[in-house]
């Protein structure tokens, strides 16, 4: 199963211009995604779908999505408000007035939080939201669990847009998941830069943003006083796709936008490809690694 992720959407950070900067960064990433090569089975977009949460912003984004043939959920970030989403996407679930909801899929189940505390940029997780995620993680302990939210619950380094360790959502959060083995994996936005981690002894993947990035900068920041240090940058529109072989999840980071192609597989491929497919063992209940063998075989003997 192959899973995209998008992530810090920000439309309308440009009111009233329908072709912003980030509109146009977002068709780019749903272009990929469409006509590109991996056509996902399903789409997660986490969270700060808008930038001041505005009823325009959220129609644009409906529009934008439209052509997507493929499921789409989505999950709500800072810079939301739950009333205007609703209003616009009125078909995603509720939970006791918090956008949670399971994702019920064959042999996996991808769970998606909010996070959001309206008026505040960090992560929120009230005792409302932990209950229902402790009900939905007894309700299918034997099966593989997939957590979707828009604020990662770990410290990653860059300090201005860092998760404190001490956060109380944080440990209400960590209280809910402790016993919860069959989660394999959590996957976030917030930060606006591709990162990867543990924590609880669990995957962590942050997606790069389709908007604007952070600057990488380790160093910490002072609130009393600038440095005229970068902080936004435009790198090209960050996607995720998270391919889940029914044990694990592997997450690629891939851009969008135009790119130089430096080889095809053309005949000047085809020898190394054939070279690199030999070297691999043809693994008993393997069907794709036995017709390869059989390939191989046959053509050495003709």
């Amino acid at each position: 199963m192959l899973i995209a992720q998008i992530t810090d959407i920000h439309l309308g950070f440009d009111p009233g211009n329908p072709g912003e900067l980030n509109r146009q960064r977002l068709d780019m990433v749903l272009d990929r995604l469409t006509a590109g090569p991996n056509r996902p089975d399903l789409l997660l977009v986490t969270g700060d779908l808008t930038d001041r949460g505005d009823r325009e912003s959220y129609a644009r984004l409906a529009e934008a999505l439209a052509p997507c043939r493929f499921p789409v959920h989505l999950c709500v970030g800072n810079h939301d408000l739950r009333d205007p989403f609703r209003a616009q996407f009125p078909n995603v679930p509720d939970a006791f007035g918090f956008i949670q909801y399971a994702i019920d899929l064959d042999g996996l189940r991808i769970l998606v939080l909010d996070t959001l505390e309206e008026g505040r940029h960090g992560g929120a997780f009230c005792a409302i939201r932990a209950a229902w995620l402790r009900a939905r993680l007894a309700e299918k302990p034997d099966v593989p669990t997939i957590i979707a939210m828009h604020h990662p619950p770990v410290e990653l380094g860059i300090d201005w847009m860092d998760t404190a360790s001490q956060e109380p959502w944080v440990a209400r959060f960590t209280q809910a998941m402790c016993a919860a083995d069959q989660v394999k994996a959590i996957v976030c936005g917030h930060v606006h830069r591709p990162v990867m981690t543990l924590w609880q002894g669990r995957q962590v993947t942050v997606c790069a943003s389709s908007s604007p990035e952070v600057a990488l900068d380790f160093r910490p920041i002072n609130p009393d006083a600038t440095d005229d240090r970068a902080m936004i940058v435009a790198e090209a529109p960050g996607l995720a796709f998270h391919r889940w072989d029914g044990e694990r999840l592997v997450t690629h980071f891939d851009v969008a936008g135009n790119r130089q192609t430096l080889a095809h597989y053309d005949a000047n491929m085809q020898a190394l490809v054939r070279h690199l497919l030999e070297e691999r063992p043809a693994e008993a209940g393997n069907p794709a690694a036995a017709l390869h063998w059989q390939y191989t075989t046959q053509s050495r003997t003709a």
